[in-house]
């Protein structure tokens, strides 16, 4: 199927509920598609992180991360590294192919959010509680905290995320207070303030184009433009280009998101299992999906390239998608219904390798059907780009160092009841013996398993805390 032909000519948000993902043992609280949708990381309350392969809908990994239900989840920019928080204010770094540990991060408060920048995988982002966001470079555990200069104090309730292309960090403090920091000498660039006062609970960017969503205290969704906000002098007050509201029943908002292309956003209630989708153009509501009546909603993923939603709730990831309706009636211009069989009468040259009586015009005509497809050094799909990856190009979609598009899976081997052994001849038995080395570490056949490194990032808390 032509990856392009995903997106259909009518509405593209879900309509229905398509199933759900089961993490078992555990109970998800949060998740996170990597950049092409094709694997869903979900954090548990166990600590574990359960890795499913989007496409066959199973567990590809379990990764036994914390020993405290995880709080955050984040993809590096070609899939091979998953960064995890947890409510035991530790950061942990994975390789996703292996399930092995690179480095631990140790923090003296709560970590409630972590995401790796998005055009380097050696820095990230985390913000705690009680204390400001700070930026952490992985290779030495050496942090950066992002400045307050809030008159009144230091803000202890405060959100960050990078934008699209890594270039700006966006902040939202408990007073309605938005500031726009430069990522690498993290200079405050502009600052605004929303028209009310009410705390930044959540801060989302667009996947495509330069728009961000705030979700605050006073049930408003808002979006901006960064392009104008970036334009904006400091300390001023800026209207939104859409204000987002449940008119009815004054609805609180958990978490939001968008979708791949930016023209969809999708808030989730703080009371119920709800999703309500707005068109961010028009600003109306086009559709409410209700969960299991009785549930608490906690996390809301947008699929990156398709209309499809993933949302938390009661340890169990539910997915939203279109509803699909089989339709028989369209056939082939040439087709022709038989009311008995009919032999077919073959053409002379219609299996041959070289037709010779074909005619020149008709070799010209199909020329582009005899061209071999190169499928190792494609360029990938443009459905699986953002706008900030126009320019990229993949030299091969095998090399290690890559982009890890799937998780490969062992095939699972039933043991037999009982094992056949035929023993080797006393001569051969015993020349195997004494040609062989004797085992060591390195000789096991296994590789060394690297041993992750432990950073304490000492985050300053204001006095009191």
């Amino acid at each position: 199927m032509n990856l392009e032909l995903l997106e259909s000519f009518g509405q593209n948000f879900p309509e229905e509920s398509d199933g759900y993902l089961d993490c078992i043992s555990g109970n998800a609280i949060c998740c996170k598609f990597n950049r092409w949708g094709s694997l869903l990381a979900a954090g548990c309350n166990d600590g574990r992180v359960v890795i499913f392969d989007f496409i066959t809908r199973g567990i590809a990994k379990v990764i036994t991360a914390h020993v405290q239900p995880v709080s955050s989840l984040s993809w590096s920019r070609n899939g091979r590294k998953l960064l995890t928080a947890s409510n035991d204010s530790t950061v942990a770094m994975w390789n996703v192919l292996t399930g092995d540990m690179i480095s631990r991060y140790r923090f003296p408060a709560l970590v409630t959010y972590v995401q790796f920048r998005p055009r380097d995988e050696k820095c990230f982002l985390v913000c705690t509680m009680k204390s400001a966001a700070v930026l952490v470079d992985s290779n030495t555990g050496n942090h950066r905290a992002i400045p307050s200069d809030d008159e009144a104090g230091p803000d202890l309730n405060v959100v960050a995320v990078f934008d699209r292309r890594g270039q700006y960090v966006l902040t939202g403090n408990g007073k309605g207070k938005i500031a726009v920091f430069d990522a690498d000498t993290l200079e405050c660039v502009t600052y605004f303030r929303q028209p009310s006062n009410h705390p930044v609970k959540t801060l989302t960017i667009a996947r495509r184009g330069q728009h961000f969503v705030t979700n605050s205290g006073d049930r408003v969704i808002r979006v901006y433009d960064l392009r104008e906000v970036l334009l904006r002098a400091k300390n001023s007050t800026m209207e939104p280009v859409q204000k987002l509201q449940d008119m009815v029943n004054k609805t609180s908002w958990k978490t939001c998101c968008m979708s791949g292309d930016g023209d969809y956003i999708c808030a989730g209630s703080a009371k119920s299992h709800a999703l309500y989708i707005w068109e961010k153009n028009s600003g109306s509501l086009v559709k409410i999906l209700h969960g299991t009546k009785g549930e608490m909603l906690l996390d809301v993923q947008w699929h990156p390239c398709r209309p499809l939603i993933c949302s938390v709730s009661n340890g169990i990831v539910s997915v939203w998608a279109q509803s699909h309706v089989e339709n028989w009636s369209a056939f082939a211009p040439d087709f022709k219904e038989l009311d008995e069989n009919v032999k077919y009468e073959e053409r002379e040259s219609e299996f041959d390798l070289e037709d010779e009586d074909r005619s020149v015009e008709l070799n010209q005509e199909t020329k582009a059907e005899d061209e071999e497809v190169d499928v190792v050094n494609a360029k990938p799909p443009l459905v699986f780009c953002s706008s900030d990856e126009e320019d990229e190009v993949v030299d091969s979609l095998n090399r290690d160092e890559g982009p890890l598009l799937y998780l490969p899976t062992a095939p699972e081997i039933e043991a037999p009841e009982e094992t056949p052994y035929v023993a080797l001849p006393a001569e051969f038995a015993h020349a195997q013996t004494e040609n062989k080395p004797p085992l060591s570490s390195s000789s096991t056949g296994e590789p060394r398993k690297h041993k992750p490194k432990t950073f304490d990032v000492d985050v300053q808390l204001p006095p009191g805390v």
